[in-house]
C-alpha cells in the first residue's frame, strides 16, 4: 500500500486578497442602490460604535436591512448569485491547478482553504469555489431559503481558531468544541509547518503570526500599485509578523507562484530529512 502523501494546506482571507474589493461593492451595493462604497461602510462603523458592536455583525445586519428596504432578495441563492459578480486578482482562476500540479510534482497533496470575514454564500458563487476544501466564512441563518440571522460571524479571533480546526481535521463549524480536545501532533492531518497563509488586513495578522511562529509561512498580500498596501505589508516583513510581502499577481511563474513552490520544495525536504532522521534511530534502537 502506497505511504500517505503529506498535506500541505493554503489559507487564504478572500477580501483584498484574492479580490481587489470587499465582495459587496461588486453588483450587491449597485442592487441596494449605494453608488458610494465607502457610504455603506462609513454608516456600519456608526452603527458598531453606537452599539458597541462586532464590525462583522454590524455588516451582516446592515446588509439584510439594507437589502429589504431596496426589495432586493436575501434568499441564499441571491447572494451566491452576486458572488457572481465579485472580481479577481490577475492570475487567480489558474492559480489552484497550477500549485495542484506543483504539489504532485513534489509528492505532497495541496489543500486549499478560505478562512474570511466575508460572506460564504458569495465566495461560493466565484468560479474559484469548487477548489476549496472547505469556506470558513461568515453566513446566515435561513427560514424558508431567506435569510433571518447571522449563522456564524468571523472576526480576527475566530479566525484562528479555524487554522487549529485544519490543523485538527475538523470541518464543520458546528463542531468547534473539538478544537479543545486533545489530538497528539503525530495525529494532526495537517502540521503547522505545513500551512502557507495569505492576508492582506489586520483581522489576518493573528493568523499570519500565528502560521509563522509555529513554523509554517505567511504572506502579506498587496493590491499592485498601492503605496500603502505595500508599505503595510512591508512593515509586517519588518516587525517579524509574516514571512513574505508579495504583490497579489497569482501568474505562473511570478514572485508568488516562485515564493509557494520554494515553500513547498522546502516542507518536502523537511519531511524528507525528518523520515530519513526516524529511521536512523530506529536503525540504532532508538525509541524515544
Amino acid at each position: 500500500m502506497p505511504a500517505k502523501k503529506p498535506v500541505v494546506a493554503l489559507i487564504y482571507d478572500f477580501d483584498g486578497t484574492l479580490s481587489p474589493l470587499n465582495m459587496q461593492e461588486y453588483d450587491f451595493l449597485k442592487a441596494i442602490g449605494i453608488k458610494d462604497r465607502k457610504q455603506f461602510w462609513a454608516e456600519n462603523d456608526r452603527l458598531k460604535a453606537k452599539h458597541n458592536a462586532s464590525n462583522v455583525l454590524c455588516y451582516m445586519r446592515l446588509m439584510l436591512e439594507k437589502a429589504r428596504a431596496a426589495h432586493v432578495s436575501v434568499k441564499r441563492e441571491q447572494f451566491v448569485e452576486f458572488g457572481r459578480s465579485v472580481q479577481l486578482y490577475k492570475g487567480v482562476e489558474q492559480w489552484f491547478d497550477l500549485i495542484n500540479a506543483l504539489g504532485n510534482e513534489y509528492g505532497v497533496k495541496v489543500e486549499h482553504y478560505i478562512n474570511s470575514s466575508g460572506l460564504k454564500e458569495m465566495i461560493e458563487g466565484t468560479p474559484i469555489a469548487k477548489h476549496f476544501k472547505e469556506i470558513y466564512a461568515c453566513s446566515f441563518m435561513y427560514d424558508d431559503g431567506v435569510a433571518v440571522w447571522p449563522a456564524v460571524a468571523v472576526d480576527f479571533t475566530a479566525k484562528t481558531q479555524f487554522l487549529f480546526m485544519i490543523n485538527k481535521g475538523i470541518a464543520k463549524v458546528s463542531d468547534n468544541y473539538k478544537v479543545n480536545r486533545y489530538v497528539a501532533d503525530k495525529d494532526r492531518p495537517v502540521p503547522f509547518s505545513n500551512m502557507i497563509y495569505f492576508g492582506d488586513g489586520e483581522t489576518d495578522v493573528p493568523c499570519m503570526r500565528l502560521v509563522k511562529q509555529k513554523g509554517g509561512n505567511s504572506i502579506a498580500v498587496y493590491r499592485p500599485r498601492n503605496a500603502a498596501k505595500r508599505a503595510m505589508a512591508e512593515q509586517l516583513v519588518g516587525e517579524n509578523r509574516v514571512n513574505f510581502a508579495c504583490a497579489a499577481d497569482y501568474s505562473q511563474g511570478g514572485e508568488m507562484y516562485r515564493i509557494v513552490e520554494s515553500i513547498i520544495k522546502q516542507i518536502r525536504s523537511n519531511i524528507d530529512f525528518d523520515e530519513l532522521q526516524r529511521q536512523n534511530q530506529k536503525r540504532f534502537g532508538k525509541t524515544n
